[in-house]
């Protein structure tokens, strides 16, 4: 497009973003009104928890709606730029919640969650995770594969749909298999502190990395590769004469703007290697703080609150990594990392202190001695390639181009000499080298 046309577009998403935070304003000042207009009429009730929840839940709804017209605007514009402005808030809201819980006790913390769900609260039954491994099972005559039904839960769709849109985020088939077999090894090597890292060999790789995880990779992939040669060339809603082409201008008001190929290209410099090792331990940790908040609050796998943490994390990741990535790609324009990217960072830190105050026993079990020495194996091989691709290869590579350089030189230096005029050439050549530091 000409400048004429991205400054038009930017004029058009300017507007739009006044008249829409003019609305989300009104929305505000209204929903105000009706909320003070309920206390007043009605009487309040002299149970102290119902009023305490009440009195949150409107105090957390009027910061969400004025952060949704007051916020900076992100990355993303589509659906509509309130949609992220409304998870950045959401962010401040769950990250604020986490510091609450951080300075609790252990006790009062986990009786704390009774207030969200009467059910919580309560120690988490013992369960067998590992089990028989066999695939097939020859003592059971009804149904010999019975331990890899056992396996076909709900969670083989919450892996997959997971893993799907983790690659929308992440961009790159590359890292996302690192982090799918990376997980799996952490799970290897921490079953020792959570029973539900105990899975069967072919749990581990056939049903999460190859089926689960590979199959939503791959999936993940080729949507971004169809939104990658998609033309986004957008028309106003009531330009278009049929109703067909309406729905389907409705339902492309879910896909992006614009499109931005992520290229991280780790081992073009020390600066972007070491971000995206910071990228990956980062979603390996958020990862584990999943499994491990679920141990130390108290929450059963399949409580509605695990499943609301995941949407969130989906919602806000997504921005996240965009962020990063602008920030990364060109650090002239974008100076600063993104705002969500420094939420994001912030309450997987919180998540993990909870995790460290709350059962700081289990943590600190150590790890069987070959596990740790396959890790620190792992560490050293990181840490040699890293040494030697950004220090000692620039190092040698300089060191060829100045000895190739002297004997291009010398080369040149003993051809004049043959020829005879070798005192006047080299002159020459000293002269012009003295201008051109001159010039420098």
């Amino acid at each position: 497009p000409s400048s004429a046309d991205l400054r038009w577009n930017e004029t058009v998403r300017i507007t739009g973003n006044k008249a829409s935070r003019a609305h989300t304003l009104t929305v505000l000042f209204i929903l105000t009104c009706a909320l003070g207009y309920v206390t007043l009429l009605e009487e309040t009730p002299q149970d102290t928890a119902y009023n305490t929840k009440r009195g949150i839940v409107a105090s957390i709804l009027v910061f969400l709606c004025f952060g949704v017209t007051q916020a900076k605007d992100g990355p993303f514009s589509r659906p509509h730029p309130a949609y992220w402005r409304f998870w950045l808030c959401v962010s401040v809201v769950y990250e604020l919640f986490l510091i609450f819980i951080l300075f609790q006790t252990v006790q009062d913390g986990r009786q704390f969650m009774k207030y969200i769900d009467p059910h919580l609260g309560v120690p988490l039954p013992e369960r067998d995770y590992g089990g028989n491994c066999l695939i097939y099972d020859p003592g059971n005559e009804t149904d010999p594969f019975h331990n890899v039904w056992d396996k076909l839960d709900g969670f083989v769709p919450a892996h997959f749909f997971g893993w799907y849109l983790k690659t929308l985020m992440i961009r790159d088939w590359w890292m996302c298999m690192i982090i799918s077999v990376m997980f799996e090894f952490l799970e290897y090597s921490l079953e020792h502190q959570l029973p539900n890292f105990s899975e069967c060999w072919w749990d581990h790789w056939i049903m999460d990395v190859i089926l689960c995880n590979g199959l939503g990779i791959y999936c993940g992939m080729k949507t971004l590769s169809w939104l990658s040669l998609k033309t986004y060339k957008w028309q106003g809603l009531w330009n278009i004469p049929t109703y067909k082409g309406k729905m389907k201008r409705i339902v492309f008001q879910f896909t992006p703007y614009s499109w931005v190929k992520f290229e991280w290209k780790p081992a073009s410099s020390l600066r972007r290697w070491l971000a995206v090792c910071g990228i990956i331990f980062v979603f390996l940790l958020a990862e584990l703080n999943t499994f491990y908040l679920k141990f130390v609050l108290w929450m059963p796998p399949e409580h509605y609150l695990v499943l609301l943490r995941l949407v969130f994390f989906v919602n806000v990741g997504g921005v996240a990594m965009r962020e990063i990535y602008d920030f990364m790609d060109d650090p002239k324009f974008h100076k600063k990392l993104g705002q969500q990217a420094w939420l994001v960072a912030a309450i997987t830190a919180t998540e993990f202190l909870i995790v460290v105050k709350y059962d700081p026993y289990t943590l600190t079990l150590s790890l069987p001695f070959y596990i740790t020495q396959c890790w620190i194996l792992g560490i050293i091989l990181v840490l040699t390639w890293t040494a030697w691709r950004f220090f000692i290869r620039d190092i040698t590579l300089r060191y060829k181009e100045i000895r190739r350089q002297k004997q291009e030189h010398k080369y040149e230096k003993d051809k004049c000499l043959s020829n005879g005029d070798g005192h006047s050439s080299i002159m020459d050549e000293q002269n012009g080298n003295k201008l051109r530091e001159r010039k420098l």
